[in-house]
């Protein structure tokens, strides 16, 4: 399928909650400082690729549901993956002057204003989840809460982002031992997100338990190929924490392309409903930029 028309069709129905969300913040009498409603969109608006608000949206049609089901998810997801980056790029951490070719929050407002900007973003995100749901959604709904909480907390997100800091120091000097370390490492800082992003996608639309535990294997997969072909991407940035400190190129693109055989498999025979799933995967694994 063409996953350029797909996502090209979903990005706008993310884009249109998100800015009517962040529309609710600025204004009437609860109005959010300007600056702070400035920070928080200067990541979000333009964004990135909104490839994990996408696949929310394709794994709630893979099992069955509207996609419009998983909206509410995904705009709390890319607002939990956009703190993510407002924090990692903070002095404190890996002290980036640029995100997406612009400059990065504390450097276009403060580092305070940019941590604080983060902060919104994450707790706004489970308002976003937790409001508006109907009775019959209501225990869905915090089912997911619980998802993307696991998926970004001490566990998953922020432990990863821990050990990511920690990697030279921590990761022991052999060679298995340092891969099984990275490996921890993507499970939890990439794949914990894509995980909250499918696996909960797919909860919001009525997905039976052997659906959701295929689709949180699928996304574990998906995650972790993601992080290999961002770090082959980035081969010439010297991050610490990435596959080519341990392999070649050409083993680290091996490994993704294993990765999403195994990650395609688990949904396999799922029908045509799952199609956008699986290209969304391919591109997300075998991207060129």
């Amino acid at each position: 399928m063409d996953v350029a028309a797909y996502m090209a069709e979903r990005i706008p129905l993310v884009d249109h909650a998100i800015e009517a969300r962040l529309g609710e913040l600025s204004s009437g009498d609860g109005a959010i400082p300007a600056a702070l409603s400035g920070a928080m969109r200067h990541l979000l608006f333009p964004g990135g690729k909104r490839l994990r608000p996408v696949m929310a949206l394709a794994a709630a049609e893979a099992v069955g549901g509207p996609a419009e089901a998983a909206l509410p998810l995904g705009v709390a997801v890319e607002m939990v993956h956009t703190y993510s980056l407002i924090h990692d790029d903070l002095p404190c951490m890996d002290d980036d002057d640029l995100r997406r070719g612009r400059p990065t929050v504390h450097k276009a407002y403060d580092e305070a204003t940019a941590v604080l900007a983060g902060d919104a973003l994450l707790t706004e995100a489970f308002a976003v989840l937790a409001e508006g749901a109907a009775p019959a959604e209501a225990a869905l709904r915090i089912q997911t809460v619980a998802l993307l909480s696991h998926s970004a907390g001490a566990q998953g997100l922020v432990g990863g982002q821990v050990d990511d800091l920690a990697f030279e120091a921590a990761g022991g000097d052999a060679e298995g031992t340092r891969a099984a370390f990275l490996a921890s490492i993507h499970a939890r800082k990439t794949a914990a997100l894509f995980r909250a992003s499918i696996e909960g996608g797919a909860t919001l639309a009525g997905a039976n338990i052997h659906q959701r535990e295929a689709l949180e294997r699928f996304s574990r997969d998906v995650g972790i190929g993601f992080q290999i072909a961002d770090d082959v991407l980035d081969a010439d940035s010297g991050e610490a924490a990435s596959i080519l400190r341990l392999q070649g190129i050409d083993d680290a693109k091996h490994g993704a392309e294993a990765l999403l055989d195994r990650a395609l498999s688990e949904i396999e025979g799922w029908g045509e409903a799952a199609e956008p799933l699986r290209a969304l995967a391919s591109f997300a694994i075998r991207r060129e930029r």
